[in-house]
């Protein structure tokens, strides 16, 4: 997405080290892209939500996948080039 980012995934680590990692790494190479130095990429926020049962992992996984689609950025979840609908899993 244009202006955020939405992760489906089981934390091995505290997820504010996770954040931060992830963060990190994406500003970097974004402002590098965009030729910036100095300025924020991200903002401290950050929402989580805790998955109890597989329907609800299926269900969050199709609202993500379907979410390029809503916004008119493609028309099927399978042509979104960083989303898992684009990969065979």
């Amino acid at each position: 997405m244009a202006n955020h980012v939405h992760v489906l995934l089981e934390p091995h680590s505290p997820l504010a080290q996770i954040t931060q990692q992830m963060k990190g790494a994406s500003a970097r190479e974004a402002n590098l892209i965009l030729g910036r130095t100095g300025s924020r990429f991200w903002q401290d926020e950050s929402f989580d939500h805790w998955i109890r049962n597989p329907e609800e992992w299926k269900r969050i996984r199709s609202y993500i996948e379907r979410n390029p689609v809503v916004a008119g950025l493609v028309d099927k979840p399978e042509e979104w080039p960083w989303s898992s609908a684009s990969h065979s899993i």
